[in-house]
């Protein structure tokens, strides 16, 4: 299951000290993933991370576009089936933008 959402971090992020907003955004982001998807595994995509940290620790980014997919674990002795992987999504503008399901390849 793969799907398209837009997480407002500036909301999430509102009486959080400066030096703490960056890795509470990330921290919101994987709170939000196990929440959408019902799996504990959540594993961040390094360009997501990458975004999310691009202005620095105090101004993160007011929206982001993310791509949560449910997959199987390959790892055999993993205490959950499924992990979920939260990949980042390149948006010109948020506007008009709903929660989409993407057709897996």
């Amino acid at each position: 299951v793969t799907r398209d959402y837009t997480i407002h971090l500036h909301k999430l992020l509102q009486k959080i000290q400066f030096k703490k907003r960056a890795s509470r955004a990330i921290r919101e982001i994987r709170k939000f993933a196990a929440r959408a998807m019902t799996s504990k595994d959540i594993r961040i995509d390094t360009k997501l991370n990458k975004f999310v940290w691009s202005n620095g620790v105090r101004n993160v980014p007011t929206r982001v576009r993310i791509r949560l997919s449910r997959k199987r674990n390959e790892d055999e002795e993993a205490k959950e089936k499924m992990f979920t992987l939260v990949q980042h999504v390149p948006v010109e503008s948020f506007k008009n933008l709903q929660t989409e399901t993407v057709k897996d390849e």
